[in-house]
């Protein structure tokens, strides 16, 4: 049976959302946590049992047009589930000491497992209940992550509860009414044996419709986004021939919050081709880019195909311009360390 707080507008502020536990689930949840024959792990495992089991009948309840599925792997104190194309981590405990969540460091980071939603349940199972305590989104994860460079300790993030939103209808809302690539993931590389990882996943840019004057909101023009005083000489020849946008990329702490700009630049060319050229510039008004900074070209099949790095006092890194016929796709990757952003590039 699934309850929540049904009086006046004031109460439903104050008071959490409560999902009633039914006779079945502890069953459910005893025979799962049996099967593991580690016996330090039987408690949290039978935890996150009762929060899985209780979250997907809630959801089920809520927005039936949604598919919900359960994920069998529980990893330390969590579990998922997937509702939709949306990803869900469930961190189930007993109780919040010092109102903080910990989250394992590989949900977050590792590809396989980082999800869109970050949802804290606290498993009451003497009162036959568990309250949802809020839900996190991944992108604010990172943004918080980055705001106060927060590391991890023994693997673990401690992320205050109040971070958290409390209101579970906005969870709702998000599963109705937002798509999965609006809150990206991080994806991981196969170029390099390290598989660096990248926290923006983005959709294919075509930049034939430049030359049509069509762009996406997030390409802005070069002015805008570069200082021409601290940047004086863009080494781009015909500067009034063809179409060219810069988007600003953020690397996170691996930059100290810094960003850099990634100029692109497209003309037509005899035979039917199309010249491209690629740059990278400190973006904010710096004069110089970070050393160590990494500019890559890679085929569509993640071959890389040229590759520049920045020097101290580098003002901006360039690759040899090419060409190609339209139709033509391929990646530019940006990195730093073991951090990358790549994005999608259609001629």
């Amino acid at each position: 049976m699934l309850t929540s707080p049904n009086n006046s507008t004031d109460f439903r502020l104050l008071l959490p959302e409560v999902i009633w536990l039914e006779p079945e689930y502890f069953d459910q949840a005893k025979n799962i946590s049996s099967q593991s024959s580690d016996e330090s792990s039987q408690w949290q495992n039978y935890l996150n049992t009762l929060a899985l089991i209780a979250l997907e009948e809630w959801l089920k309840e809520r927005i039936p047009e949604k598919s919900i599925s359960k994920q069998s792997q529980l990893i330390e104190n969590t579990c998922s589930l997937n509702v939709g194309d949306f990803k869900f981590c469930i961190i189930a405990t007993e109780n919040l000491l010092h109102e903080l969540v910990y989250l394992p460091k590989n949900i977050v980071e590792d590809p396989e497992l980082a999800t869109h939603f970050y949802v804290v349940l606290e498993v009451l199972e003497e009162q036959e209940e568990v309250i949802v305590r809020g839900c996190l989104r991944y992108d604010q994860l990172v943004n918080y992550q980055n705001q106060v460079s927060l590391q991890p300790q023994d693997n673990y993030y401690k992320l205050p509860l109040s971070l958290f939103d409390t209101e579970p209808n906005h969870l709702l809302f998000y599963c109705r009414f937002l798509e999965p690539t609006s809150i990206p993931l991080p994806v991981a590389e196969m170029t390099t044996a390290a598989k660096p990882l990248e926290y923006m996943q983005k959709s294919t840019i075509k930049l034939s419709q430049w030359l049509q004057d069509i762009f996406d909101e997030t390409w802005q023009t070069v002015d805008s986004l570069i200082n021409p005083e601290a940047n004086l000489v863009y080494s781009i020849r015909n500067v009034d021939e063809g179409a060219k946008r810069a988007k600003l990329l953020d690397l996170g702490m691996q930059l100290g919050n810094q960003n850099v700009a990634l100029l692109v630049k497209i003309k037509e060319e005899p035979e039917e081709k199309l010249a491209i050229l690629i740059q990278l510039h400190p973006g904010g008004g710096a004069r110089c880019l970070p050393p160590n900074l990494k500019l890559i070209l890679l085929s569509k099949a993640g071959k890389i195909l040229q590759e520049v790095q920045s020097r101290n006092q580098d003002n901006y890194i360039q690759l040899k311009p090419f060409k190609g016929e339209q139709g033509k796709r391929f990646k530019i990757q940006v990195s730093l360390g073991s951090v990358s952003i790549t994005e999608n590039f259609e001629l």
